[in-house]
């Protein structure tokens, strides 16, 4: 990637030790912390120069099974916090003025009253609670009664079922249990002791009315009729205010200023949005993480009565109608194991097969899927000849399926009012020139990189400034602040290629037919 759309990610030449020697220069930074599946990512932005100070990163596990299960424990998160803090000079981490915490969204932390987490946390990508998702939506009326509820139906990702499921297999701890807390929510306790949750990241469990951004009475009941999981739910607070401060014990465990006041946070993707500008209406954002998202902004509520588009608040006071897949990297990542090939060999493996691919076509739900609604499918590949079975098109084939799932989320959102004039792309994917091309292409939209390209944890570091000026009486607007921190990097941005618009439609609508035909037998 050229060096020209990055900011510096360390500058240690800046500093001269790690006790501030005299002469080191003076900044003021925010910090952003991303809590994802496979890292925990720490960004320091420094807002007067407007520029990454530093960066690092720390990798996560996931405990799996054939079952579904997806797992990881709380202490694993505060273990990965401490080392990527830990490898950043302490004269940047003295800087820091304020904090937000970005945290993929759904998992389950449930807490003790005294603090301590009960269980191995579930993950989004956990889809061991099909049973609960059957039970919670026969009680509370069917599927459509769920969404007039909530705005959403009730899936396997989101945190509804897990509840269900702790409260179902293990009641004695679900007995013990004072608060329900997802993953941001978690870090934000450990920081300043707070126990609260906002608005974009509370629309994820299932439990919250989108439209009314209120707890769903009926939907808490029904998932508990006891009455304890109502009690144990938090406050919910505005996404430009401070939920508390950092308190010694952690200024102690991760070396950051104590008293540094600490943002409400969000959802990844919530956090993401913002860090890609798409605070106000005209854009799509695309991530190509481990999973693949897409979403928009509105001043109103989405709810999609078909269920496809997740009717989610944003972070920002609006709403955020979002599609998810469960298999984007991930299933690309795993093709690359089988076939062999590495980061550096990817777009040069992928560019020998052509848009297509020749006719194969992969459905990529190797860990079953949200959408479309399948948390049972195992991942396929269809139309293998003579021809195509190199690897370029299985890897290209795999990307292109990866791909149309999320291009499923441009038409619905299409259909329900939403207009773009571009994508704006962000995650590990946007790293791969051959992908930006054939997100443009299938999508037929111009596709944007910016040049910092941190995703969520830059978009919880500028939600973190955003905090820091109305507290300080000075504030801006989060979309004034995000034209200001935010650059398009023209060297990585793309437009669709007309000459690949026939055979990507092609492809398209046989990975549809391939869909609509083999669901039922990919989850049985």
């Amino acid at each position: 990637m050229p060096r020209e759309c990055f900011a510096s990610h360390l500058e240690n030449e800046r500093i001269p030790d790690q006790n501030g020697a005299l002469g080191a220069p003076r900044m003021n930074t925010v910090l952003g912390i991303d809590l994802g599946t496979q890292s925990l990512k720490v960004v320091f932005y420094d807002y007067e120069a407007r520029e990454v100070v530093a960066s690092a990163a720390a990798p996560l596990e996931v405990d799996r099974d054939a079952g579904g299960k997806a797992e990881q424990a709380a202490e694993w998160w505060l273990a990965t916090l401490a080392s990527a803090l830990g490898s950043v000079p302490g004269p940047i981490r003295a800087s820091v003025q304020a904090i937000g915490v970005s945290g993929q969204q759904h998992g389950f932390v449930p807490v003790a009253a005294d603090g301590s987490v009960l269980a191995p946390v579930k993950l989004w990508c956990d889809t061991a609670t099909q049973s609960q998702v059957d039970a919670i939506t026969a009680d509370a009326g069917g599927r459509e009664r769920c969404i007039e509820l909530t705005g959403l139906p009730v899936l396997a990702g989101y945190t509804a079922p897990k509840i269900r499921w702790l409260a179902d297999e293990h009641p004695d701890i679900y007995a013990r249990m004072a608060h329900v807390m997802l993953p941001h929510d978690y870090l934000n306790f450990v920081l300043t002791g707070a126990v609260a949750m906002e608005y974009g990241d509370a629309s994820g469990t299932g439990l919250l009315d989108v439209r009314r951004r209120s707890w769903s009475d009926e939907m808490v009941r029904v998932v508990d009729p006891t009455g304890k999981l109502a009690d144990a739910l938090p406050g919910l607070v505005e996404a430009d205010t401070a939920i508390g401060h950092v308190n010694a014990a952690a200024a102690a465990r991760f070396g950051l200023p104590e008293g540094t006041p600490v943002s409400t946070g969000g959802g990844d993707n919530m956090m993401a949005a913002i860090g890609t500008g798409n605070v106000s209406a005209g854009k799509l954002t695309m991530s190509l993480g481990t999973s693949g998202t897409l979403f928009a902004h509105s001043e109103t509520p989405v709810v999609d009565e078909a269920g496809n588009i997740a009717a989610f608040c944003g972070s920002t006071g609006g709403w955020m109608p979002l599609l998810c897949t469960m298999n984007c990297t991930l299933a690309t990542e795993l093709v690359k194991q089988l076939l062999d090939v590495g980061n550096d060999t990817f777009d040069a493996t992928v560019s020998r097969a052509p848009a297509g691919s020749d006719g194969l076509t992969v459905l990529p739900f190797f860990t079953g899927e949200r959408t479309p609604d399948l948390p049972r499918a195992s991942a396929s590949m269809l139309g293998l000849n003579a021809q195509n079975t190199t690897p370029g098109h299985v890897l290209r084939a795999t990307m292109e399926g990866a791909t149309f799932a999320i291009r499923f989320g441009v038409d619905e959102l299409t259909r329900l009012g939403i207009k773009a004039e571009e994508i704006v792309l962000t995650g590990g994917g946007s790293n791969s020139a051959e992908w930006r091309q054939a997100v443009a292409d299938i999508c037929g939209l111009p596709v944007t990189v910016l040049v910092q390209d941190e995703g969520a944890s830059f978009g919880a570091a500028l939600q973190a400034l955003w905090m820091l000026g109305q507290e300080n009486g000075n504030g801006m607007a989060i979309a004034d602040i995000a034209a200001e921190h935010l650059q398009p990097c023209t060297e990585r941005s793309v437009t669709p290629n007309p000459e690949t618009a026939t055979a990507y439609a092609a492809a398209y609508s046989r990975y549809r037919k391939a869909l609509d035909t083999l669901a039922p037998l990919l989850d049985p």
